[in-house]
């Protein structure tokens, strides 16, 4: 396994510790109802997410790594990034065609601080660089306008409205599909 490490001004991407702290970041995250509001499942507990991380390092073990669920962490909460806790997790599953699907999901604590387009664009920079994606696209559920909004500064283009794309507690919702490809994106922001 190559691990994946990222870094931009205020946050680093890194693979999952199957550790204590680690676990106990993702229950946290998945934990919290409200984080997970706009996910396709409820609240998860301690033993859900401790299986989650190792689920998490058999993916980064494959030998044609498809899936990548990396910890998103602050530089500042750490000497070395690779040790601070996670405040969130962004999401890369590949499919044909040099496509993927991405996804980012952060503490409610993390909220509003641009800390969203800041690991969506790192993430970005990764499929459309090492990776050689050439398409990506994102889902949102369509009242999740902060999500939506993120995409949309990054360079992501609407595409449609997903009809009953999800079901959640007995409800069927829909989402929206958001897409950028190689050309259009524009790199990390400088400055």
């Amino acid at each position: 396994m190559v691990p994946v490490r990222l870094s931009g001004p205020r946050l680093a991407i890194r693979e999952y510790h199957h550790t204590e702290g680690d676990v106990a970041a993702l229950h946290a995250l998945f934990g919290d109802p409200e984080v997970t509001r706009y996910l396709p499942f409820g609240p998860s507990g301690v033993e859900d997410c401790a299986d989650q991380v190792e689920l998490y390092l058999e993916e980064a073990l494959a030998e044609e790594r498809d899936t990548y669920r990396l910890a998103v962490t602050r530089l500042a909460d750490a000497e070395d990034p690779r040790d601070a806790p996670p405040i969130g997790q962004a999401s890369l599953t590949l499919g044909g065609h040099r496509a993927g699907d991405l996804g980012c999901v952060l503490a409610r604590e993390c909220w509003g601080r641009g800390y969203a387009g800041e690991a969506v664009g790192l993430l970005c920079g990764f499929a459309f660089g090492a990776l050689g994606l050439h398409r990506l696209t994102a889902r949102t559920a369509v009242d999740n306008t902060a999500a939506a909004k993120v995409l949309r500064g990054l360079g992501f283009r609407l595409e449609g409205r997903l009809r009953h794309d999800g079901f959640k507690d007995g409800v069927w919702s829909d989402s929206f599909l958001h897409s950028l490809l190689a050309d259009e994106w524009p790199g990390p922001a400088v400055g």
